[in-house]
Protein backbone atom coordinates (compact mmCIF):
# COMPACT_ATOMS: atom_id res chain seq x y z
CA UNK A 1 0.00 0.00 0.00
CA UNK A 2 2.84 2.36 0.88
CA UNK A 3 4.54 1.77 -2.46
CA UNK A 4 1.30 2.25 -4.35
CA UNK A 5 0.65 5.55 -2.60
CA UNK A 6 4.02 6.80 -3.76
CA UNK A 7 3.70 5.51 -7.32
CA UNK A 8 3.54 8.99 -8.86
CA UNK A 9 6.41 11.36 -8.13
CA UNK A 10 4.89 14.83 -8.29
CA UNK A 11 8.01 16.67 -7.12
CA UNK A 12 9.40 17.33 -10.63
CA UNK A 13 6.04 18.63 -11.82
CA UNK A 14 5.56 20.85 -8.77
CA UNK A 15 9.16 22.09 -9.02
CA UNK A 16 8.84 23.00 -12.71
CA UNK A 17 5.55 24.81 -12.21
CA UNK A 18 6.92 26.60 -9.15
CA UNK A 19 10.09 27.64 -10.97
CA UNK A 20 8.08 29.05 -13.86
CA UNK A 21 5.63 30.85 -11.57
CA UNK A 22 8.50 32.50 -9.66
CA UNK A 23 11.03 33.14 -12.44
CA UNK A 24 8.81 34.47 -15.22
CA UNK A 25 7.13 37.35 -13.31
CA UNK A 26 10.49 38.22 -11.74
CA UNK A 27 12.33 38.37 -15.07
CA UNK A 28 9.50 40.28 -16.74
CA UNK A 29 9.51 42.79 -13.89
CA UNK A 30 13.25 43.22 -14.41
CA UNK A 31 12.59 43.85 -18.10
CA UNK A 32 14.35 40.63 -19.20
CA UNK A 33 11.30 38.93 -20.73
CA UNK A 34 9.52 35.66 -20.01
CA UNK A 35 11.71 33.55 -22.33
CA UNK A 36 14.87 34.25 -20.35
CA UNK A 37 12.93 33.58 -17.14
CA UNK A 38 11.93 30.12 -18.36
CA UNK A 39 15.46 29.34 -19.59
CA UNK A 40 17.02 30.42 -16.27
CA UNK A 41 14.47 28.38 -14.31
CA UNK A 42 15.25 25.36 -16.51
CA UNK A 43 18.99 25.66 -15.86
CA UNK A 44 18.28 25.89 -12.11
CA UNK A 45 16.01 22.78 -12.13
CA UNK A 46 18.18 20.66 -14.44
CA UNK A 47 20.90 18.08 -13.86
CA UNK A 48 23.54 20.82 -13.50
CA UNK A 49 21.49 22.90 -11.05
CA UNK A 50 19.31 21.51 -8.27
CA UNK A 51 19.15 18.13 -10.09
CA UNK A 52 15.37 17.89 -9.67
CA UNK A 53 15.05 16.76 -13.31
CA UNK A 54 17.63 14.12 -14.18
CA UNK A 55 16.57 13.48 -17.81
CA UNK A 56 15.66 16.79 -19.49
CA UNK A 57 15.52 15.14 -22.91
CA UNK A 58 12.26 13.42 -21.91
CA UNK A 59 10.67 16.73 -20.93
CA UNK A 60 11.98 18.33 -24.13
CA UNK A 61 10.23 15.77 -26.34
CA UNK A 62 6.90 16.47 -24.63
CA UNK A 63 7.49 20.22 -24.51
CA UNK A 64 8.07 20.38 -28.27
CA UNK A 65 4.28 20.12 -28.50
CA UNK A 66 4.17 23.71 -27.23
CA UNK A 67 5.94 24.85 -30.40
CA UNK A 68 3.58 22.64 -32.41
CA UNK A 69 0.49 24.26 -30.87
CA UNK A 70 2.00 27.74 -31.24
CA UNK A 71 2.39 27.17 -34.98
CA UNK A 72 -1.20 25.91 -35.18
CA UNK A 73 -2.50 29.14 -33.63
CA UNK A 74 -0.32 31.18 -36.02
CA UNK A 75 -1.74 29.13 -38.90
CA UNK A 76 -5.29 30.01 -37.81
CA UNK A 77 -4.40 33.66 -38.41
CA UNK A 78 -2.95 32.92 -41.87
CA UNK A 79 -5.79 32.52 -44.33
CA UNK A 80 -4.72 30.86 -47.60
CA UNK A 81 -5.20 34.12 -49.50
CA UNK A 82 -2.98 35.93 -47.02
CA UNK A 83 -0.38 33.17 -47.16
CA UNK A 84 -0.42 33.32 -50.95
CA UNK A 85 0.08 37.09 -50.77
CA UNK A 86 3.18 36.44 -48.61
CA UNK A 87 4.71 33.97 -51.08
CA UNK A 88 7.23 36.54 -52.30
CA UNK A 89 8.52 37.13 -48.77
CA UNK A 90 8.52 33.44 -47.85
CA UNK A 91 10.36 32.14 -50.92
CA UNK A 92 12.22 35.33 -51.81
CA UNK A 93 13.31 36.96 -48.56
CA UNK A 94 13.36 33.64 -46.70
CA UNK A 95 15.45 31.82 -49.30
CA UNK A 96 17.90 34.72 -49.61
CA UNK A 97 18.46 34.89 -45.85
CA UNK A 98 18.80 31.13 -45.34
CA UNK A 99 21.11 30.75 -48.34
CA UNK A 100 23.50 33.57 -47.41
CA UNK A 101 23.59 32.63 -43.72
CA UNK A 102 24.29 28.96 -44.52
CA UNK A 103 27.11 29.93 -46.87
CA UNK A 104 28.80 32.30 -44.42
CA UNK A 105 28.40 30.06 -41.36
CA UNK A 106 29.80 27.11 -43.30
CA UNK A 107 32.72 29.36 -44.15
CA UNK A 108 33.30 30.02 -40.43
CA UNK A 109 33.71 26.29 -39.79
CA UNK A 110 36.01 25.77 -42.77
CA UNK A 111 38.11 28.81 -41.82
CA UNK A 112 38.65 27.40 -38.34
CA UNK A 113 39.94 24.06 -39.64
CA UNK A 114 36.91 21.75 -39.82
CA UNK A 115 36.02 19.65 -42.91
CA UNK A 116 33.31 20.84 -45.28
CA UNK A 117 30.56 18.39 -44.27
CA UNK A 118 30.68 19.02 -40.47
CA UNK A 119 31.07 22.76 -41.13
CA UNK A 120 27.97 22.75 -43.31
CA UNK A 121 25.91 20.80 -40.78
CA UNK A 122 27.00 23.07 -37.93
CA UNK A 123 26.29 26.24 -39.90
CA UNK A 124 23.02 25.04 -41.45
CA UNK A 125 21.71 24.04 -38.02
CA UNK A 126 22.47 27.49 -36.62
CA UNK A 127 20.74 29.12 -39.61
CA UNK A 128 17.40 27.75 -38.37
CA UNK A 129 16.20 30.50 -36.05
CA UNK A 130 14.20 29.66 -32.94
CA UNK A 131 10.56 29.92 -34.02
CA UNK A 132 9.45 29.67 -30.39
CA UNK A 133 11.60 32.56 -29.15
CA UNK A 134 10.97 34.96 -32.03
CA UNK A 135 7.23 34.28 -32.14
CA UNK A 136 6.93 34.65 -28.37
CA UNK A 137 8.78 37.99 -28.39
CA UNK A 138 6.74 39.29 -31.34
CA UNK A 139 3.53 38.25 -29.61
CA UNK A 140 4.51 39.86 -26.30
CA UNK A 141 5.29 43.09 -28.16
CA UNK A 142 2.11 42.83 -30.28
CA UNK A 143 4.16 42.90 -33.47
CA UNK A 144 2.94 39.75 -35.25
CA UNK A 145 0.53 41.63 -37.50
CA UNK A 146 2.88 44.53 -38.32
CA UNK A 147 4.76 44.54 -41.66
CA UNK A 148 8.21 43.92 -40.13
CA UNK A 149 6.75 41.19 -37.91
CA UNK A 150 5.15 39.56 -40.95
CA UNK A 151 8.51 39.48 -42.72
CA UNK A 152 10.07 37.65 -39.79
CA UNK A 153 7.16 35.20 -39.77
CA UNK A 154 7.69 34.59 -43.50
CA UNK A 155 11.37 33.82 -42.95
CA UNK A 156 10.56 31.47 -40.08
CA UNK A 157 8.07 29.62 -42.29
CA UNK A 158 10.71 29.14 -44.97
CA UNK A 159 13.18 27.89 -42.36
CA UNK A 160 10.60 25.37 -41.14
CA UNK A 161 10.26 24.19 -44.74
CA UNK A 162 14.06 24.10 -45.13
CA UNK A 163 14.50 21.43 -42.47
CA UNK A 164 13.24 18.84 -44.97
CA UNK A 165 15.88 19.38 -47.72
CA UNK A 166 18.54 19.83 -45.01
CA UNK A 167 17.74 16.39 -43.56
CA UNK A 168 17.92 14.97 -47.09
CA UNK A 169 21.34 16.61 -47.53
CA UNK A 170 22.52 15.06 -44.27
CA UNK A 171 21.61 11.64 -45.68
CA UNK A 172 23.45 12.49 -48.90
CA UNK A 173 26.57 13.72 -47.05
CA UNK A 174 26.74 10.73 -44.71
CA UNK A 175 29.79 8.47 -45.11
CA UNK A 176 28.85 5.38 -47.10
CA UNK A 177 29.27 2.25 -45.00
CA UNK A 178 30.56 -0.91 -46.72
CA UNK A 179 27.72 -2.83 -48.30
CA UNK A 180 25.29 0.12 -48.14
CA UNK A 181 24.24 2.33 -51.01
CA UNK A 182 24.52 6.08 -50.46
CA UNK A 183 22.37 8.91 -51.80
CA UNK A 184 18.81 10.01 -51.33
CA UNK A 185 16.08 7.69 -50.09
CA UNK A 186 13.45 8.41 -52.72
CA UNK A 187 10.93 6.14 -51.01
CA UNK A 188 11.13 8.32 -47.90
CA UNK A 189 10.64 11.43 -50.07
CA UNK A 190 7.55 9.87 -51.65
CA UNK A 191 6.15 8.96 -48.22
CA UNK A 192 6.69 12.53 -47.07
CA UNK A 193 4.91 14.00 -50.07
CA UNK A 194 2.06 11.49 -49.64
CA UNK A 195 1.61 12.49 -45.98
CA UNK A 196 1.58 16.15 -46.99
CA UNK A 197 -1.06 15.56 -49.67
CA UNK A 198 -3.17 13.46 -47.30
CA UNK A 199 -3.10 16.16 -44.64
CA UNK A 200 -4.22 18.81 -47.14
CA UNK A 201 -7.09 16.65 -48.40
CA UNK A 202 -8.24 15.83 -44.86
CA UNK A 203 -8.13 19.47 -43.85
CA UNK A 204 -10.00 20.52 -46.95
CA UNK A 205 -12.86 18.03 -46.85
CA UNK A 206 -13.10 16.37 -43.42
CA UNK A 207 -12.38 18.87 -40.64
CA UNK A 208 -15.31 21.29 -41.08
CA UNK A 209 -17.96 18.53 -41.24
CA UNK A 210 -16.38 16.86 -38.21
CA UNK A 211 -16.47 20.04 -36.11
CA UNK A 212 -20.03 20.77 -37.24
CA UNK A 213 -21.11 17.33 -36.05
CA UNK A 214 -19.36 17.77 -32.70
CA UNK A 215 -20.73 21.29 -32.22
CA UNK A 216 -24.28 19.96 -32.57
CA UNK A 217 -23.57 17.62 -29.65
CA UNK A 218 -23.16 20.73 -27.43
CA UNK A 219 -20.32 19.08 -25.45
CA UNK A 220 -17.55 21.59 -24.81
CA UNK A 221 -15.02 19.01 -23.63
CA UNK A 222 -15.46 17.06 -26.88
CA UNK A 223 -14.68 20.19 -28.94
CA UNK A 224 -11.52 20.71 -26.87
CA UNK A 225 -10.51 17.08 -27.39
CA UNK A 226 -11.18 17.41 -31.13
CA UNK A 227 -9.01 20.53 -31.32
CA UNK A 228 -6.13 18.68 -29.65
CA UNK A 229 -6.74 15.70 -31.95
CA UNK A 230 -6.41 17.90 -35.05
CA UNK A 231 -3.19 19.56 -33.87
CA UNK A 232 -1.45 16.44 -32.63
CA UNK A 233 -2.79 14.31 -35.49
CA UNK A 234 -1.44 16.75 -38.10
CA UNK A 235 1.92 16.84 -36.30
CA UNK A 236 2.04 13.03 -36.16
CA UNK A 237 1.21 12.63 -39.86
CA UNK A 238 4.01 15.02 -40.82
CA UNK A 239 6.42 13.28 -38.44
CA UNK A 240 5.42 9.96 -40.01
CA UNK A 241 6.48 11.39 -43.36
CA UNK A 242 9.81 12.56 -41.97
CA UNK A 243 8.74 16.21 -42.00
CA UNK A 244 8.44 18.92 -39.34
CA UNK A 245 5.70 18.43 -36.71
CA UNK A 246 5.40 22.21 -36.36
CA UNK A 247 4.88 22.58 -40.10
CA UNK A 248 2.07 20.01 -39.96
CA UNK A 249 0.32 21.92 -37.19
CA UNK A 250 0.79 25.19 -39.08
CA UNK A 251 -0.70 23.69 -42.22
CA UNK A 252 -3.70 22.38 -40.25
CA UNK A 253 -4.19 25.88 -38.84
CA UNK A 254 -4.10 27.44 -42.31
CA UNK A 255 -6.65 24.92 -43.59
CA UNK A 256 -8.98 25.83 -40.69
CA UNK A 257 -8.34 29.60 -40.86
CA UNK A 258 -11.51 30.22 -42.86
CA UNK A 259 -13.58 27.75 -40.87
CA UNK A 260 -16.55 28.88 -38.80
CA UNK A 261 -14.84 27.26 -35.81
CA UNK A 262 -11.61 29.28 -35.94
CA UNK A 263 -12.20 31.34 -32.78
CA UNK A 264 -13.41 28.31 -30.83
CA UNK A 265 -10.35 26.27 -31.83
CA UNK A 266 -7.96 29.07 -30.90
CA UNK A 267 -9.58 29.47 -27.50
CA UNK A 268 -9.52 25.69 -26.84
CA UNK A 269 -5.84 25.31 -27.77
CA UNK A 270 -4.54 28.46 -26.06
CA UNK A 271 -4.18 27.09 -22.48
CA UNK A 272 -2.28 24.00 -23.66
CA UNK A 273 -0.11 26.09 -25.99
CA UNK A 274 0.95 28.47 -23.24
CA UNK A 275 1.79 25.77 -20.70
CA UNK A 276 3.68 23.54 -23.14
CA UNK A 277 5.58 26.42 -24.71
CA UNK A 278 6.74 27.46 -21.26
CA UNK A 279 7.74 23.85 -20.58
CA UNK A 280 9.69 23.86 -23.87
CA UNK A 281 11.82 26.79 -22.74
CA UNK A 282 12.29 25.15 -19.33
CA UNK A 283 13.43 21.93 -21.03
CA UNK A 284 15.87 23.82 -23.27
CA UNK A 285 17.40 25.41 -20.18
CA UNK A 286 17.67 22.00 -18.48
CA UNK A 287 19.34 20.53 -21.60
CA UNK A 288 22.30 22.89 -21.35
CA UNK A 289 25.23 20.61 -20.47
CA UNK A 290 27.30 22.81 -18.18
CA UNK A 291 29.96 20.07 -18.00
CA UNK A 292 30.58 20.34 -21.75
CA UNK A 293 30.53 24.14 -21.52
CA UNK A 294 33.09 24.15 -18.67
CA UNK A 295 35.42 21.71 -20.47
CA UNK A 296 35.30 23.60 -23.80
CA UNK A 297 34.32 27.10 -22.74
CA UNK A 298 36.82 28.94 -24.93
CA UNK A 299 35.76 27.15 -28.12
CA UNK A 300 32.06 27.40 -27.28
CA UNK A 301 32.29 31.11 -26.40
CA UNK A 302 34.12 31.77 -29.69
CA UNK A 303 31.56 29.96 -31.84
CA UNK A 304 28.57 31.49 -30.03
CA UNK A 305 29.97 34.96 -30.71
CA UNK A 306 31.16 34.16 -34.24
CA UNK A 307 27.95 32.47 -35.35
CA UNK A 308 25.68 35.14 -33.88
CA UNK A 309 27.71 38.03 -35.31
CA UNK A 310 28.08 36.50 -38.79
CA UNK A 311 24.43 35.48 -38.93
CA UNK A 312 23.27 38.92 -37.76
CA UNK A 313 25.48 40.59 -40.38
CA UNK A 314 24.04 38.36 -43.13
CA UNK A 315 20.46 39.04 -42.02
CA UNK A 316 21.13 42.78 -41.95
CA UNK A 317 22.67 42.66 -45.45
CA UNK A 318 19.75 40.72 -46.93
CA UNK A 319 17.25 43.06 -45.29
CA UNK A 320 18.96 46.14 -46.71
CA UNK A 321 19.16 44.60 -50.18
CA UNK A 322 15.43 43.88 -49.92
CA UNK A 323 14.86 47.60 -49.23
CA UNK A 324 14.25 47.54 -45.48
CA UNK A 325 15.45 50.65 -43.66
CA UNK A 326 18.36 50.61 -41.21
CA UNK A 327 16.19 50.32 -38.09
CA UNK A 328 14.10 47.43 -39.41
CA UNK A 329 17.16 45.55 -40.71
CA UNK A 330 19.02 46.00 -37.41
CA UNK A 331 16.06 44.83 -35.38
CA UNK A 332 15.56 41.74 -37.54
CA UNK A 333 19.26 40.90 -37.30
CA UNK A 334 19.19 40.98 -33.48
CA UNK A 335 15.85 39.16 -33.19
CA UNK A 336 16.93 36.28 -35.45
CA UNK A 337 20.65 35.93 -34.68
CA UNK A 338 20.24 32.83 -32.49
CA UNK A 339 20.02 29.17 -33.41
CA UNK A 340 16.78 27.29 -32.88
CA UNK A 341 15.07 24.12 -31.80
CA UNK A 342 15.29 22.50 -35.26
CA UNK A 343 19.08 22.54 -34.95
CA UNK A 344 18.76 19.79 -32.33
CA UNK A 345 16.96 17.63 -34.91
CA UNK A 346 19.55 18.31 -37.61
CA UNK A 347 22.54 17.73 -35.31
CA UNK A 348 21.00 14.51 -34.00
CA UNK A 349 20.49 13.23 -37.55
CA UNK A 350 24.07 14.22 -38.50
CA UNK A 351 25.49 12.44 -35.44
CA UNK A 352 23.49 9.31 -36.29
CA UNK A 353 24.77 9.48 -39.86
CA UNK A 354 28.39 9.78 -38.72
CA UNK A 355 28.99 13.30 -40.06
CA UNK A 356 29.73 14.70 -36.59
CA UNK A 357 30.81 12.95 -33.39
CA UNK A 358 28.80 12.70 -30.19
CA UNK A 359 31.07 15.25 -28.50
CA UNK A 360 30.65 17.69 -31.39
CA UNK A 361 26.86 17.22 -31.19
CA UNK A 362 26.94 18.12 -27.48
CA UNK A 363 29.08 21.20 -28.14
CA UNK A 364 26.91 22.40 -31.04
CA UNK A 365 23.79 21.89 -28.92
CA UNK A 366 25.37 23.97 -26.14
CA UNK A 367 26.25 26.70 -28.66
CA UNK A 368 22.65 26.88 -29.89
CA UNK A 369 21.19 26.91 -26.36
CA UNK A 370 23.55 29.67 -25.22
CA UNK A 371 22.60 31.74 -28.27
CA UNK A 372 18.95 31.30 -27.29
CA UNK A 373 19.75 32.38 -23.72
CA UNK A 374 21.60 35.47 -24.98
CA UNK A 375 18.83 36.58 -27.36
CA UNK A 376 16.60 38.31 -24.76
CA UNK A 377 19.70 40.14 -23.45
CA UNK A 378 20.75 41.30 -26.92
CA UNK A 379 17.21 42.52 -27.56
CA UNK A 380 17.36 44.56 -24.36
CA UNK A 381 20.64 46.06 -25.56
CA UNK A 382 19.09 46.78 -28.95
CA UNK A 383 17.01 49.67 -27.61
CA UNK A 384 20.18 51.59 -26.80
CA UNK A 385 21.47 51.49 -30.39
CA UNK A 386 18.19 51.61 -32.32
CA UNK A 387 17.62 54.89 -34.15
CA UNK A 388 14.40 56.66 -33.25
CA UNK A 389 11.70 55.93 -35.80
CA UNK A 390 10.06 58.84 -37.59
CA UNK A 391 6.82 58.20 -39.38
CA UNK A 392 6.43 59.53 -42.89
CA UNK A 393 2.89 60.94 -43.08
CA UNK A 394 3.11 62.11 -46.72
CA UNK A 395 -0.04 61.09 -48.52
CA UNK A 396 -1.54 59.65 -45.33
CA UNK A 397 -5.03 60.64 -44.25
CA UNK A 398 -5.68 61.44 -40.62
CA UNK A 399 -7.09 58.51 -38.65
CA UNK A 400 -10.86 58.21 -38.85
CA UNK A 401 -13.10 57.43 -35.91
CA UNK A 402 -14.63 54.47 -37.72
CA UNK A 403 -11.32 52.58 -37.82
CA UNK A 404 -11.68 49.34 -35.86
CA UNK A 405 -14.45 46.79 -35.95
CA UNK A 406 -17.82 45.99 -34.45
CA UNK A 407 -18.25 42.60 -32.80
CA UNK A 408 -21.73 41.09 -33.14
CA UNK A 409 -22.53 38.16 -30.84
CA UNK A 410 -25.50 36.20 -32.18
CA UNK A 411 -26.68 36.20 -35.78
CA UNK A 412 -30.40 35.59 -35.38
CA UNK A 413 -33.18 37.92 -36.45
CA UNK A 414 -31.83 40.94 -34.55
CA UNK A 415 -28.17 40.39 -35.40
CA UNK A 416 -28.87 40.00 -39.12
CA UNK A 417 -30.68 43.32 -39.43
CA UNK A 418 -28.33 45.25 -37.13
CA UNK A 419 -25.26 44.00 -38.99
CA UNK A 420 -26.60 45.21 -42.32
CA UNK A 421 -26.90 48.76 -40.99
CA UNK A 422 -23.38 48.72 -39.58
CA UNK A 423 -21.86 47.28 -42.77
CA UNK A 424 -23.86 49.68 -44.96
CA UNK A 425 -22.09 52.54 -43.16
CA UNK A 426 -18.72 51.04 -44.11
CA UNK A 427 -17.71 49.66 -40.72
CA UNK A 428 -15.90 46.34 -40.37
CA UNK A 429 -17.96 43.64 -38.67
CA UNK A 430 -16.91 40.40 -36.98
CA UNK A 431 -19.74 38.03 -36.06
CA UNK A 432 -19.79 34.94 -33.83
CA UNK A 433 -22.59 32.47 -33.10
CA UNK A 434 -22.80 28.96 -31.65
CA UNK A 435 -25.63 27.70 -33.85
CA UNK A 436 -24.08 25.58 -36.60
CA UNK A 437 -27.15 25.58 -38.83
CA UNK A 438 -27.46 29.36 -38.56
CA UNK A 439 -23.79 29.76 -39.51
CA UNK A 440 -24.22 27.48 -42.49
CA UNK A 441 -27.36 29.33 -43.65
CA UNK A 442 -25.67 32.71 -43.21
CA UNK A 443 -22.80 31.50 -45.39
CA UNK A 444 -25.22 30.67 -48.18
CA UNK A 445 -26.27 34.33 -48.19
CA UNK A 446 -22.70 35.65 -48.21
CA UNK A 447 -22.30 36.40 -44.49
CA UNK A 448 -19.12 35.27 -42.73
CA UNK A 449 -20.03 34.09 -39.24
CA UNK A 450 -17.53 32.35 -36.92
CA UNK A 451 -18.38 29.63 -34.47
CA UNK A 452 -17.91 30.62 -30.84
CA UNK A 453 -19.59 30.96 -27.47
CA UNK A 454 -19.77 34.65 -26.56
CA UNK A 455 -20.18 33.75 -22.89
CA UNK A 456 -16.54 32.60 -22.69
CA UNK A 457 -13.82 35.15 -22.01
CA UNK A 458 -11.26 33.28 -24.12
CA UNK A 459 -13.63 33.35 -27.09
CA UNK A 460 -14.21 37.09 -26.63
CA UNK A 461 -10.43 37.64 -26.63
CA UNK A 462 -10.00 35.48 -29.73
CA UNK A 463 -12.78 37.40 -31.50
CA UNK A 464 -11.08 40.73 -30.68
CA UNK A 465 -13.59 42.09 -28.15
CA UNK A 466 -10.81 44.02 -26.40
CA UNK A 467 -10.09 45.94 -29.65
CA UNK A 468 -13.70 46.43 -30.77
CA UNK A 469 -15.25 49.88 -31.12
CA UNK A 470 -18.60 48.43 -30.06
CA UNK A 471 -20.08 45.04 -29.14
CA UNK A 472 -23.66 44.12 -30.08
CA UNK A 473 -25.18 41.31 -28.02
CA UNK A 474 -27.96 39.77 -30.13
CA UNK A 475 -28.28 36.26 -28.67
CA UNK A 476 -31.74 34.73 -28.23
CA UNK A 477 -31.54 33.47 -24.63
CA UNK A 478 -31.97 36.17 -21.94
CA UNK A 479 -29.66 34.52 -19.40
CA UNK A 480 -26.88 34.17 -22.00
CA UNK A 481 -27.21 37.83 -23.00
CA UNK A 482 -26.98 38.93 -19.36
CA UNK A 483 -23.92 36.74 -18.81
CA UNK A 484 -22.17 38.22 -21.84
CA UNK A 485 -22.93 41.80 -20.77
CA UNK A 486 -21.65 41.13 -17.23
CA UNK A 487 -18.49 39.53 -18.63
CA UNK A 488 -17.86 42.37 -21.07
CA UNK A 489 -18.33 45.06 -18.42
CA UNK A 490 -16.12 43.22 -15.95
CA UNK A 491 -13.26 42.59 -18.41
CA UNK A 492 -13.60 45.43 -20.96
CA UNK A 493 -15.43 48.26 -19.13
CA UNK A 494 -14.53 50.90 -21.72
CA UNK A 495 -15.96 49.02 -24.72
CA UNK A 496 -19.55 50.14 -25.52
CA UNK A 497 -22.00 47.23 -25.21
CA UNK A 498 -25.39 47.43 -26.93
CA UNK A 499 -27.92 44.63 -26.63
CA UNK A 500 -31.45 43.43 -27.31
CA UNK A 501 -33.68 42.66 -24.35
CA UNK A 502 -36.19 39.84 -24.41
CA UNK A 503 -38.63 41.62 -22.10
CA UNK A 504 -38.95 44.38 -19.51
CA UNK A 505 -37.57 42.26 -16.67
CA UNK A 506 -34.42 41.44 -18.64
CA UNK A 507 -34.02 45.07 -19.68
CA UNK A 508 -33.87 46.06 -16.00
CA UNK A 509 -31.26 43.38 -15.32
CA UNK A 510 -29.15 44.52 -18.28
CA UNK A 511 -29.14 48.12 -17.09
CA UNK A 512 -28.10 46.97 -13.63
CA UNK A 513 -25.25 45.03 -15.27
CA UNK A 514 -23.98 48.26 -16.86
CA UNK A 515 -25.07 47.87 -20.48
CA UNK A 516 -24.61 51.06 -22.50
CA UNK A 517 -27.81 50.64 -24.49
CA UNK A 518 -30.66 48.13 -24.49
CA UNK A 519 -33.80 47.85 -26.60
CA UNK A 520 -36.68 45.47 -25.99
CA UNK A 521 -37.44 43.19 -28.92
CA UNK A 522 -41.10 44.17 -29.24
CA UNK A 523 -41.28 47.78 -28.08
CA UNK A 524 -40.32 49.69 -31.23
CA UNK A 525 -42.16 47.28 -33.54
CA UNK A 526 -45.27 47.55 -31.33
CA UNK A 527 -45.16 51.37 -31.56
CA UNK A 528 -44.88 51.20 -35.35
CA UNK A 529 -47.81 48.77 -35.47
CA UNK A 530 -49.87 51.06 -33.22
CA UNK A 531 -49.06 54.09 -35.38
CA UNK A 532 -50.13 52.23 -38.51
CA UNK A 533 -53.38 51.23 -36.78
CA UNK A 534 -54.17 54.86 -35.91
CA UNK A 535 -53.38 55.84 -39.48
CA UNK A 536 -55.79 53.17 -40.72
CA UNK A 537 -58.47 54.51 -38.38
CA UNK A 538 -58.12 57.99 -39.90
CA UNK A 539 -56.21 59.84 -37.19
CA UNK A 540 -54.14 62.80 -38.41
CA UNK A 541 -50.34 62.71 -38.32
CA UNK A 542 -50.00 65.25 -35.48
CA UNK A 543 -52.28 63.24 -33.20
CA UNK A 544 -50.47 60.01 -34.05
CA UNK A 545 -47.08 61.59 -33.33
CA UNK A 546 -48.32 63.12 -30.07
CA UNK A 547 -49.79 59.83 -28.86
CA UNK A 548 -46.64 57.94 -29.79
CA UNK A 549 -44.47 60.42 -27.89
CA UNK A 550 -46.81 60.19 -24.90
CA UNK A 551 -46.60 56.39 -24.78
CA UNK A 552 -42.82 56.47 -25.19
CA UNK A 553 -42.46 59.07 -22.42
CA UNK A 554 -44.72 57.11 -20.09
CA UNK A 555 -42.71 53.94 -20.72
CA UNK A 556 -39.43 55.73 -19.95
CA UNK A 557 -40.87 57.15 -16.72
CA UNK A 558 -42.15 53.77 -15.68
CA UNK A 559 -38.79 52.18 -16.46
CA UNK A 560 -36.94 54.71 -14.27
CA UNK A 561 -39.33 53.97 -11.38
CA UNK A 562 -38.88 50.24 -11.82
CA UNK A 563 -35.09 50.53 -11.74
CA UNK A 564 -35.27 51.64 -8.12
CA UNK A 565 -38.53 50.13 -6.91
CA UNK A 566 -38.92 46.95 -8.94
CA UNK A 567 -41.52 45.85 -11.47
CA UNK A 568 -44.46 46.35 -9.06
CA UNK A 569 -43.57 50.02 -8.55
CA UNK A 570 -44.39 50.95 -12.14
CA UNK A 571 -47.95 49.64 -12.09
CA UNK A 572 -49.46 52.96 -10.96
CA UNK A 573 -48.76 54.63 -14.32
CA UNK A 574 -49.55 51.58 -16.45
CA UNK A 575 -53.05 52.36 -17.72
CA UNK A 576 -54.96 53.44 -20.82
CA UNK A 577 -53.33 55.90 -23.17
CA UNK A 578 -56.39 58.19 -23.56
CA UNK A 579 -56.58 59.00 -19.85
CA UNK A 580 -52.84 59.60 -19.68
CA UNK A 581 -52.90 61.80 -22.79
CA UNK A 582 -55.82 63.92 -21.54
CA UNK A 583 -54.12 64.51 -18.20
CA UNK A 584 -50.90 65.43 -20.02
CA UNK A 585 -52.72 67.98 -22.19
CA UNK A 586 -54.40 69.56 -19.13
CA UNK A 587 -50.99 69.86 -17.44
CA UNK A 588 -49.55 71.57 -20.53
CA UNK A 589 -52.46 74.07 -20.66
CA UNK A 590 -52.07 74.90 -16.97
CA UNK A 591 -48.30 75.45 -17.13
CA UNK A 592 -48.14 76.83 -20.64
CA UNK A 593 -45.32 74.40 -21.40
CA UNK A 594 -45.63 72.07 -24.35
CA UNK A 595 -43.33 69.00 -24.11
Amino acid sequence: MSEASHGVDLLPVVALLGAGVVAVPLFRRLGLGSVLGYLAAGIAMGPFGLKIIAEPSTALHVAELGVVMFLFVIGLEMRPARLWAMRGQIFGLGAAQVGLCALLLTGVGIATGFPVAPSFVAGAGFVLTSTAIVMQILQERKRLSEPDGQKMVSILLFEDLAIVPLLILVTFLAPVAPGHAGGIDWVAVAVGLGCLAGLILAGRYLLNPMFALLANAQAREVMTAAALLVVLGAAWVMQLGGLSMAMGAFLAGVLLSESHFRHQLEADIEPFRGILLGLFFLAVGMSLDLGVVAANWRMIAFYVAAYMIVKAAAIYAVARVMKSDHAEALERAVFMAQGGEFAFVLYGAAAAAGIITGEQNAMLTAIVILSMVLTPLTIIGLKYIMPKKTQNMDGMDAPREDEGHVLIIGFGRIGQVASQLVMAAGHKVSTIDNDVEMIRTAGEYGFKVYYGDGGRLDILHAAGAHHARAVLVCVDKPDEALKIVELMKAEFPLIPVLTRAFDRYQALKLVEAGVDFQIRDTFESALVLGRKTLETLGEDEDTIAEMTDAVRERDETRFEIELTGGLEAGKRIFHGGADYLSRRRRAEQETGIVS
